[in-house]
């Protein structure tokens, strides 16, 4: 991550991808889908499916994609009061892989996953070191990664779970957090937005209370939207900014699951 990749699109998506994943014929892939890899959507989208299934929440700013290797995961994703750049604990966060002047960091996770946790115990967290956890410099918090994720095979296990046993990888619990569409440039009314990865917008992960009560437009129905007021680099596209049609199924559904999860269960 770094900031000017919000403005990726998928003519640019090449510059950075090439970084970081050599592939040879680019016609095997769809460059729309890997830009939203790279503009920050996917992370967006990723982390409130985390946060509506598991209680975390977001941060009121959304995702800040800290510059962290591996070994730095628990000093830098623990809450600002403890040294760290978390806004309280119990959010969510993607680190980058790059830093701010687009330099690798060192034994960077680009292709991993990780969660950071705190000890409520000093057993417990001496048993961050003794068993060879990835601990903070305090030792109150340890890091867990893998330095992969193979997405097709986890969904599997995930398909065969739910089938079999009965036992959801993560289901909804409440609506706490929701993707924003957000102008990756100057919009200007009766323009097209082109949804996920696209070349208008990108989706911030933003608290669902806020969302809901500034009226923003979920990026899913940020595709095939006429842009009926300019909107600026940067800002969040609201409702009241586009053309939609309201009887569309997507429509309806997005408004009945606000009036059931919304207000009632909102971070």
């Amino acid at each position: 991550y770094h900031p000017s990749y919000h403005r990726s699109t998928p003519d640019t998506v090449w510059d950075i991808l090439d970084k970081y994943l050599q592939i040879k014929d680019r016609n095997s892939i769809n460059p729309k889908m890997f830009n939203s890899f790279i503009d920050g959507t996917k992370s967006g989208i990723e982390m409130t499916a985390v946060c509506n299934a598991t209680g975390l929440v977001p941060q009121s700013g959304g995702l800040s994609f800290p510059p962290a290797s591996r070994f730095e995961l628990a000093d830098i994703c623990k809450p600002k009061s403890d040294g760290g750049t978390l806004e309280k604990a119990g959010v969510t966060e993607v680190v980058s892989s790059v830093d701010r002047d687009e330099r690798d960091v060192p034994h960077h996770l680009a292709m991993g996953t990780y969660v950071v946790f705190e000890g409520e115990t000093d057993y417990a967290r001496r048993c961050f070191r003794e068993y060879h956890l990835l601990p903070d410099k305090s030792g109150k918090y340890a890091a867990l990664y893998r330095p992969v994720h193979m997405i097709g095979l986890e969904l599997g296990i995930s398909v065969a779970s739910a089938a079999l046993r009965k036992e959801p990888t993560g289901a909804p619990t409440g609506f706490r957090s929701d993707v924003v569409a957000t102008a990756k440039r100057n919009l200007k009314a009766g323009e097209i937005l082109d949804g996920e990865g696209g070349f208008c917008v990108w989706g911030r992960q933003t608290p669902a209370d806020v969302s809901l009560d500034r009226d923003f437009l979920p990026l899913g129905l940020a595709h095939g939207v006429r842009l009926k007021h300019d909107i600026g680099d940067g800002q969040p596209v609201g409702w009241a900014d586009v053309d939609y049609d309201a009887t569309d199924p997507a429509v309806t559904f997005r408004r009945e699951m606000e009036t059931a999860f919304g207000r009632r269960n909102a971070a």
